[in-house]
C-alpha cells in the first residue's frame, strides 16, 4: 500500500529519496498553499520546516511512498520527537489537488541558519524547476534576523 508524502526539504533530492526510500517514486510537483518555508532546529544542525501563515506558500515534490519508505523516513527525519507528520493539501503544478502526508519540525525549535550545502541543495532543485528562490532566500533571512536579535539580547 503506498501514500503520498510531500517534501519540501532535502527530500526533493532524487538521489537521497532513491538512498532513503528505494521503493518511492516521484508523480508531481506542487505548492503547498498558506504556509511558510522556514530553517529551524536541534543542536545537529537547522533544517526545513513549514509553518501556517495566509500569504505564503511553499514549493513541493511529491512522492509515492511505501510503508517501509514511511519508515525509513521516520527514522531519518526524528518522527515524533524532532518531527511531526500532518496531512496537507497540495495544489499540483498541472492542476487538481491531492492529500498527502508532510513532516512538520515542532514549532517551539529556534531558527537558525542551514549547512550550506544543505541550503544550496534546495537552492538547486528550485533551479531545475524553475521556483522563485527568493522563498528560500526568505527563510534564510529570518532566521539571519532571528540570530541577530537573539545575540544583541545577550
Amino acid at each position: 500500500m503506498s501514500k503520498y508524502y510531500i517534501a519540501y526539504g532535502s527530500n526533493m533530492d532524487t538521489n537521497q529519496m532513491e538512498y532513503r526510500c528505494p521503493e518511492s517514486l516521484l508523480v508531481g510537483t506542487g505548492w503547498i498553499n498558506d504556509y511558510e518555508l522556514l530553517f529551524k532546529g536541534s543542536l545537529t544542525g537547522f533544517y526545513a520546516t513549514i509553518e501556517q501563515n495566509a500569504d505564503s506558500k511553499v514549493p513541493c515534490y511529491i512522492w509515492s511512498i511505501t510503508e517501509a519508505d514511511e519508515k525509513s523516513l521516520d527514522r531519518y527525519e526524528g518522527y515524533p520527537t524532532f518531527y511531526y507528520k500532518k496531512t496537507l493539501p497540495v495544489e499540483l503544478i498541472d492542476g487538481g489537488t491531492i492529500e498527502g502526508m508532510a513532516y512538520i519540525m515542532h514549532e517551539e525549535r529556534e531558527l537558525g541558519i542551514p549547512y550550506a550545502n544543505y541550503f544550496n541543495n534546495m537552492r538547486e532543485v528550485y533551479a531545475i524547476e524553475n521556483w522563485d528562490d527568493k522563498i528560500l532566500w526568505d527563510a534564510l533571512d529570518k532566521s539571519t534576523d532571528h540570530i541577530k536579535s537573539v545575540a544583541k539580547k545577550h
